[in-house]
């Protein structure tokens, strides 16, 4: 079950970037724009994880700022599916971090 939780919090990692992903680019903006946004958002939550909340990240969160910070960028990805009108894969996401993320909790994941 813990590796399967693994698993399981990997993809919601992807859902949140695909998440950011599909935001940008469905845009009502000049293609170029569009594309930059496609990218940008993804790349921007790619950036913030890599600073706060990877394993080897340089300034790695604990404890409540953890929290906080893990609320923000899974609910980005969340506010971004919703934004495109993907409500069914916005509660999916967010159910999913939920439950990946209290047994991470528990488990010491």
């Amino acid at each position: 079950m813990k590796a399967a939780n693994l698993g399981v919090l990997f993809l919601i990692e992807l859902g949140a970037l695909a998440g950011a992903a599909w935001w940008g680019f469905t845009r009502d903006v000049a293609t170029p724009v569009a594309w930059l946004l496609g990218l940008a958002a993804p790349g921007l939550l790619i950036a913030l994880w890599a600073l706060f909340g990877a394993r080897k990240a340089r300034h790695r969160m604990h404890g409540v700022a953890r929290f906080g910070f893990e609320a923000l960028w899974f609910g980005a990805g969340v506010l971004a599916l919703l934004a495109v009108g993907d409500t069914a894969g916005a509660v999916t996401l967010a159910g999913l971090v939920v439950v990946g993320k209290s047994l991470a909790a528990v488990w010491g994941q």
